[in-house]
């Protein structure tokens, strides 16, 4: 498909080329030649249009070439290269001074992708978001395609009363009524957990904004032992410090134990702190635990604290009428990140912090810029939502979530989940069944993390221990490296407290089967027997 020199050094460039020209026969077109055409020949240059289409046509074949094959489980997850041999192998990452040709660009394009990681492929366990959505995709190029800002409605209107629209559909499935509630977009579940500190902190003290953290007393936040670091590293950036950050412990499953929060909020106290905030997580990182919300929300009654619930990952659930009661108490929080990025399946980046009070948004973060934010405008400015964010330019999120939504309507973003929670049940019956493997918690797994060992024959025989836990702390990043050279599954992994090195498998694609999840034991299972 394309015409002309490709940079890729030894025969697997001609092949492509070769399998592109023939594909390219097939469907009785002529191949393009972008050897001599540059960018300044595209739109909007006089005449542009056909080269233009030409160009993004032979794009759109890439990105499809790639859809196509991240599906296939003949297919490699990834072609694993280290560093060194991508810059200076496989890629020329200096820029140059004279523009290239378009031939080279669309070269560059593929073998971005060619050396990237299929995220959307089945056997991807690696991250909590994975999986390919083609509406989603087809959302992202319309936004990028627009290529405009969510700060005033005059510039973004559509996006805007979208935001609006899915922002109150997400506020009613958390369980707030219909007059209460705000909330935006953000780039990413850390910066919507910023957002809930930020905004709890002006709640209780709104000179903060105008004379800084000298008018303040030393506030305290609570959070549990396994929550996502991004509490810590917030209180970090907002000036309050991440050791008045108080780590409540939690039971064997993850959870955190109210009684631990109380205790913990008392020690604040003594220690001349006041305590403003707890967060609750629905859904943690690494074992999927969900806090007991009911329990932490009477505490934060008692004591008059802002209730912030992370759902980053367990937020999908709500969507699922089979999994739903995991977040009973949600409703009885004062803000809630939700990440649909993760197991709604929508590219990244897509992030949702919501404030059940309506307006603090506004009167935490508005300087009312009056080049941006002017009050007589010819419309309702009240569209103009820019300054809610502590940021100027916004990225348009929103879009590919509501075409998603459209496409799949609630039911099926409830039967994805349902999907996923139910492979991870399977994983987890199947490694009860065998003797190679053990599970990290005996519990049936409330989300879709699993946690186990993979036991190679050496250690079978070792009783439990020090010696026997210091070689299988080496176990799975071995094995993981493995995995990578091959690129045949990935999945990853972690230590946790006085747990040594597991794997953790979390299911969020909806592309994946029963049939990877066998792959991916017996794969882990071959490249670990000789450990």
């Amino acid at each position: 498909m394309l015409w002309g020199r490709n940079r890729i050094i030894g025969k697997t460039a001609g092949r492509d080329k070769e399998q592109d020209s023939a594909a390219v026969k097939d469907r009785g077109q002529t191949p393009a030649d972008f050897s001599r055409i540059y960018s300044k020949d595209l739109l909007p240059a006089p005449g542009g249009e056909e080269m233009t289409r030409g160009f993004l046509q032979e794009l759109v074949n890439i990105l499809l070439g790639y859809i196509s094959k991240s599906s296939q489980r003949s297919s490699k997850v990834l072609d694993f290269h280290h560093p060194h041999q991508l810059k200076e192998e496989c890629f020329t990452l200096d820029l140059p001074d004279q523009p290239e040709t378009l031939e080279q660009i669309l070269v560059d394009c593929k073998d971005t992708l060619k050396y990237g990681v299929r995220t959307g492929h089945p056997r991807f366990f690696n991250q909590l978001s994975s999986g390919l959505d083609v509406v989603g995709v087809a959302g992202e190029w319309l936004t990028s395609t627009a290529n405009t800002n969510m700060f005033t409605y005059e510039v973004s209107p559509v996006f805007v009363l979208m935001e609006e629209f899915l922002l109150r559909k997400m506020q009613s499935i958390v369980g707030w009524s219909d007059d209460v509630g705000d909330g935006i977009f953000c780039p990413g579940g850390t910066i919507s957990n910023l957002y809930s500190i930020l905004v709890a902190r002006y709640h209780f003290y709104p000179e903060v904004k105008t004379r800084g953290m000298g008018v303040l007393p030393q506030l305290a936040l609570f959070t549990s032992e396994q929550s996502h670091y991004s509490v810590k590293k917030s209180a970090a950036v907002l000036g309050m410090g991440s050791e008045n950050v108080f780590m409540v412990k939690c039971d064997e499953s993850g959870k955190m134990i109210p009684a631990e929060l109380e205790s913990s909020i008392v020690t604040a106290e003594e220690k001349g702190l006041v305590p403003f905030y707890v967060n609750a997580t629905a859904g943690t990182t690494v074992y999927g635990a969900f806090d007991p919300l009911k329990a932490i929300a009477d505490i934060c009654h008692r004591h008059t604290l802002w209730m912030h619930v992370d759902a980053a990952w367990g937020g999908a659930l709500l969507m699922s009428d089979r999994h739903k009661i995991k977040l009973a108490g949600i409703e009885r929080a004062w803000s809630v990140t939700w990440n649909p990025h993760k197991m709604m399946g929508v590219p990244l980046q897509c992030s949702v912090i919501l404030v059940k009070k309506r307006g603090l948004l506004q009167e935490c973060n508005d300087f009312g810029a009056e080049y941006l934010f002017q009050t007589d405008k010819n419309y309702d400015v009240s569209y103009d939502t820019g300054d809610k964010s502590i940021q100027c330019g916004r990225h348009v999120d929103v879009f590919k979530l509501w075409l998603m939504w459209k496409a799949k309507g609630s039911e099926g973003f409830g039967s994805q989940v349902n999907k996923c929670l139910e492979n991870a049940e399977y994983l987890y019956d199947q490694l009860q069944r065998r003797t190679d493997f053990e599970l990290v918690l005996k519990n049936k797994p409330e989300h879709s993390n699993v946690c186990f060992w993979y036991i190679p024959p050496s250690l079978r025989g070792l009783p439990p221990g020090p010696d026997r836990d210091a070689i299988l702390h080496q176990v799975a990043p071995r094995i993981k490296g493995r995995m990578m050279e091959k690129g045949s599954v990935m999945i990853g992994y972690q230590p946790l407290g006085d747990k040594v090195n597991f794997f953790r498998g979390v299911f969020s694609n909806p592309a994946t089967q029963q049939e990877d999840v066998d792959f991916l034991l017996d794969e882990i299972a071959r490249m670990g027997d000789d450990l």
